[in-house]
């Protein structure tokens, strides 16, 4: 079905749903606005925007010049034609930081009343902030029964103040769900934009909004806090960022922004402290910064306990240095690993390619030696010899192609906690577990 043959109501005429609907009526869509207040309501109708957003108004008025665009406060007016409904109604936050769900529950309810007097299909497409799950938990169960209804998320990336051009020129575009044939007919509203949305899973598409605003919040502090520490010490914090966001192999980039294993090795642990410990020397309360060791300690608990949950009693581990390609063993998390899973009586072998006993010395050597005294024990001169003897593999380093493939031929369990597709992630083995 092409955008143009398709109506759109838009439910919620708030910063986000009037942009939504505004914008899809400039691609030619035929939208409803549909609200419970009046004003907002009557204020599109008479081709004025319910509240100031740069090119808002021009849009709105365009688009009932062009009988485009209509309002209403009638839910059962709104879905009556309706093709795809989006909910745009606030999510706001309760005492506790949870999301207040009392909106899209009434409009989801309100939905569900007026679909059996209606004739075609209907998809949902959720652009109100939800946590994962929301979509199945509460949208999905209004719709219990009604097979002709499917559910989609499409969150919004919109920016007040820049809205309509967040809109009409997207960097990311995301529709997930479960039926296809809905996911696409969503997607498809936004191909005059010139964007390729990505589909994803229900809860994937929830899960981004949040990782994106989560990012932008950590980006913000992260300037911050290290612009005020430059300030203390006599440096211009604005060159400093400015310098590092010029390295865009690195810095601005997809790189470190892979869910995979713990930090560790000569450098992250070591400056971090340092710069934890003399901004406090300073009196310079650094949460963020402060707060990425803890982290980093936690992320390689939840992988030790992912281990200890194995019922394997031969655990063969596959890398021991902080990184592939190294032989730094220096604050490797895997050697902290190792401690934990014989402390709890774990049998454990390890092979590392680039690890040769009578081949390192000096700080990585006392470092291995200090932690593990028998580490010659353990391990393996060839990955067949950790292959031939383990029951099941844990995968700390990411692996060639060669290697991974004989890690797969073998047969073996794989327990992959660098996300390298050779087994089930710690992360996913841990949902299951939740889920189940």
């Amino acid at each position: 079905m092409k955008p143009e043959s398709v109506d759109v109501a838009v439910f919620g005429l708030g910063y986000i749903g009037c942009v939504s609907a505004a914008c899809l009526a400039s691609l030619g869509l035929r939208v409803i606005g549909v609200d419970r207040d009046a004003h907002k309501v009557e204020s599109v109708l008479g081709g004025h925007a319910p509240f100031y957003e740069p090119g808002l108004q021009d849009l709105v008025r365009e688009a009932i010049d062009r009988d485009s665009l209509t309002a209403t406060t009638s839910a059962e007016k709104g879905i009556r034609d309706a093709d795809v409904a989006f909910v745009c109604v606030g999510t706001p936050s309760e005492r506790n930081g949870n999301l207040g769900l009392s909106q899209l529950r009434r409009v989801t309810e309100e939905i569900a009343q007026y679909v059996p007097s209606r004739k075609k299909p209907l998809v949902v497409a959720i652009r109100s902030t939800v946590f994962p799950g929301t979509c199945e938990e509460v949208v999905l169960s209004a719709f219990a029964g009604q097979s002709h209804v499917s559910v989609v998320s499409n969150p919004e990336f919109l920016r007040e103040g820049a809205a309509v051009k967040d809109f009409l020129e997207p960097s990311l575009v995301v529709v997930g769900g479960s039926d296809a044939a809905a996911v696409k007919k969503v997607a498809d509203l936004y191909a005059p934009l010139g964007m390729s949305p990505c589909l994803v899973s229900l809860r994937t598409a929830e899960m981004i909004k949040y990782a994106c605003n989560a990012f932008h919040a950590t980006k913000i502090s992260f300037a911050n806090e290290i612009g005020a520490l430059s300030e203390r010490l006599g440096v211009d914090g604005r060159e400093v960022m400015t310098t590092l966001c010029a390295d865009e192999k690195l810095n601005i980039s997809t790189a470190y922004l892979k869910p995979g294993f713990a930090f560790g090795g000569s450098c992250l642990p070591k400056d971090l402290r340092a710069l934890v410990y003399r901004a406090g020397r300073m009196d310079l309360n650094l949460p963020l910064l402060a707060s990425a060791l803890p982290s980093n300690e936690q992320h390689l608990k939840r992988a030790i306990d992912a281990v200890l949950d194995l019922s394997a009693q031969r655990i063969g581990v596959i890398g021991l240095a902080f990184k592939e390609d190294t032989d730094d063993l220096r604050e490797s998390p895997v050697v902290s690993m190792l401690e934990h899973l014989i402390g709890k009586g774990r049998d454990i072998r390890v092979f590392d390619p680039h690890i040769r006993l009578e081949a390192i010395y000096g700080s990585n050597r006392n470092f291995l030696l200090d932690s593990i005294p028998h580490i010659g024990r353990l391990l393996d001169s060839s990955l067949e010899e950790t292959l031939g003897w383990a029951e099941h593999l844990v995968v700390v380093q990411k692996q060639d192609a060669k290697t991974a493939a004989r890690i797969q031929s073998s047969g073996l369990p794989v327990l992959d906690l660098v996300g390298s597709s050779l087994g089930p992630s710690a992360s996913q083995r841990l949902t299951s577990q939740t889920n189940a």
